[in-house]
């Protein structure tokens, strides 16, 4: 039997979602095939509109290998399982002679599990588990939400977190969730059988494609466990995400309010010397955090240093206890081991991280006014993490509409402990960078404006001048205006004085959960959406209702951030320019990403709006703006207001 070719699948593929094939999804597709076939790697930047799932998908399903696909958002893996993946299924099995299966695998906090749900979670005041259904009160917001999580239990197929809509808060999910530290173990749980999360992990060995997550493949390369099943081919997909996601899952981080509930669950499972020892060591943190100012820590301070060593010796022998003693009287016994051992050895991992002291790795107190003080450490970099343990033994496809920074891949590669593209050598992993464009045409659909007659904007306070511009913006677009800003106290600030000076509504993040903000700004084009980070990469409003994308300023991370300071600072004592490979590709990661909100769809037209004139005047504006879509571009402030107001009237005359 002759093999189907490609372009005949990917025809196939296209048509069964009702899209239209475009060359840049071709291309896509067949470096995905050569990539697959030469057991190589590709990253591959595809701009909005190409249709990068299917120029991914309809190559890895016509391997006929297991293939993983990792994603960052949880809209991208829904698409992917509940649409693309069907359809496409369906469409090439004629031609394949077979249906492939594919799965949804996540982390085990994201199921719902039975134990918790019908023994109780941790108590931490008394020693054993509790009913939590008992202990809630159906008034409150808390005591609801695990009334319906209880019925949701007895519908549910899967047990995601993420099948439930409405959702419900972290705190009640946590009352009916385990993470896989104080997970008992199929074999040893009374409802091992009908495990939610057993039962994914099943789905994905029989599966032809796993879809998954950034956070469960950086679990699967730290952890040195395998979390995923066997795969010849892994996608990462938002792949501009990823080493942000990694770094996220190798940090960890004390309270004094988290070693308290150690201590407090621990207790009663050893004896009362090793468990007052725990408790002294505990009582000396959190004087220590009492006094701890927010910063990094070059050097561990002498009291930190003696309470850290303090906490990492008892909880060393609280874990050694804990796995010798037997106490019958303890209701659920097995359970109430477990969730204690967990904790306690988080407590240790992580002050013997600190203590150990590696020269890799940054620590930093941070303070928050209600819960305060953290201290967290975190790895300087993952780059070599990712190199080792990513790229061997598979081929492994990076995408996104955002790759190349500044005009090249070699930055988001570095990132990726990979060396720029070409470079042979020794445990060098080879890579092939590849732009297949987007199906827009950007210089007539989007005007690009920085408004460099403002004033460059300070550390803090207000710009009274930057105000004054956002406003005459919507205005002369008649509202349609998706406003992301580097802060969320600059977003209030902006909401709060508009909501004065305009008629049209201005929804604010925060103020509703933010599927529902975006949804009512979709469906009211006079109306506009002002928030910060998760705005910058997370709507998709085609039409009319978004037509002027305002950013207040060019989003470097905060000179006082520890990681990134410290990134920066370990760059330059390398002989590297630190704010280049740090700041500015952060910056222009996140200016990419947003700018992206605009164009979604082929009939769009507007205006991405920068209101910091060091877009148009530093040395570094240059680099931002080649990391941008090619709008056409201007300073002309009057031409955008006039610009602005022909597309308002245009999208009115056709009744939007």
């Amino acid at each position: 039997m002759t093999k189907p070719s490609l372009p005949d699948l990917l025809h196939a593929a296209v048509s069964a979602v009702g899209g239209t094939e475009r060359p840049g999804q071709v291309a896509m597709a067949e470096a995905v095939a050569e990539a697959i076939d030469d057991n190589s790697h590709r990253l591959i930047q595809a701009g909005t509109g190409t249709g990068k799932s299917l120029g991914y998908l309809v190559p890895a399903l016509a391997h006929g290998e297991r293939v993983v696909v990792a994603t960052a958002t949880l809209a991208l893996q829904r698409q992917l399982v509940e649409r693309d993946l069907p359809r496409t299924v369906e469409a090439l099995h004629p031609q394949l002679r077979r249906r492939p299966q594919f799965a949804m695998l996540k982390g085990r906090s994201n199921y719902l599990c039975l134990h918790r749900l019908h023994e109780g979670a941790p108590q931490d005041e008394e020693e054993g588990l509790f009913d939590q259904f008992e202990a809630a009160t159906p008034t409150s917001k808390l005591g609801q939400d695990l009334l319906r999580l209880r019925d949701w239990a007895d519908e549910t197929e899967t047990g995601d977190r993420d099948d439930l809509t409405p959702g419900v808060s972290d705190k009640a999910w946590s009352q009916i969730s385990v993470s896989s530290r104080e997970c008992l173990g199929a074999t040893k749980c009374a409802y091992g059988a009908e495990c939610f999360a057993e039962a994914a992990r099943e789905r994905a060995k029989l599966a032809d494609v796993v879809v998954t997550n950034h956070a469960l493949l950086a679990i699967d390369a730290i952890e040195g466990a395998p979390v995923l099943p066997q795969h010849e081919v892994l996608i990462v997909d938002e792949a501009h995400e990823l080493v942000s996601r990694v770094t996220g899952v190798a940090t960890g981080e004390l309270t004094p309010g988290q070693v308290n509930r150690a201590v407090k669950r621990s207790a009663k499972l050893v004896d009362e010397k090793i468990a007052d020892a725990l408790q002294t060591a505990s009582e000396t943190f959190e004087r220590v955090m009492e006094l701890a100012l927010p910063g990094r820590l070059e050097e561990i301070p002498e009291d930190l240093g003696y309470a850290l060593m303090s906490l990492r010796d008892a909880s060393r022998n609280v874990i050694s206890a804990i796995g010798a003693t037997r106490d019958k009287s303890v209701h659920d016994e097995d359970a109430v081991r477990k969730q204690a051992l967990a904790a306690v050895e988080n407590i240790h991992s992580v002050a013997e991280r600190i203590t150990n002291g590696s020269e890799y790795d940054v620590v930093w107190y941070e303070r928050h006014d209600r819960f305060g003080a953290t201290l967290r450490v975190a790895p300087l970099s993952v780059s070599g993490l990712l190199r080792e343990k990513l790229f061997e033994d598979r081929s492994v496809v990076l995408t996104s509409a955002t790759l190349k920074i500044g005009g090249d891949f070699n930055g988001v590669a570095a990132s990726l402990g990979l060396s720029p593209e070409g470079v042979e050598g020794d445990d060098v992993p080879l890579w092939k960078g590849l732009d297949v464009g987007s199906p827009f045409d950007y210089p007539k659909q989007g005007i690009l404006y920085v408004a460099k007659h403002l004033a460059t904007p300070g550390r803090e306070g207000t710009r009274g001048d930057m105000t004054d511009e956002l406003a005459e913006l919507i205005e002369a677009a008649g509202g349609r205006t998706l406003g992301l800003f580097s802060s969320m106290r600059g977003a209030k600030a902006a909401a709060e004085e508009l909501r004065g000076r305009l008629d049209n509504p201005i929804l604010l993040q925060g103020e509703e959960t933010l599927g529902e903000l975006i949804k009512n700004f979709a469906a009211d084009p006079k109306t506009c959406l002002f928030g910060t980070l998760s705005l910058w990469q997370g709507v998709d409003v085609p039409g009319p209702s978004c037509q002027l994308v305002i950013m207040d300023r060019i989003p470097f991370p905060r000179p006082d951030d520890p990681l990134m300071s410290a990134r920066q600072k370990s760059v330059e004592e390398h002989g590297g320019n630190g704010f280049m490979a740090v700041a500015a590709t952060h910056a222009a990661l996140l200016m990419a990403q947003g700018a992206g909100r605009l164009v979604r769809a082929s009939g769009d037209r507007g205006v991405v709006a920068v209101l910091d004139p060091r877009l148009a005047t530093a040395r570094y504006g240059s680099f931002l703006r080649a990391t941008l879509p090619d709008f056409w571009y201007t300073n002309d402030r009057n031409q955008v207001r006039r610009s602005l107001a022909a597309i308002d009237a245009a999208a009115q005359a056709d009744g939007k």
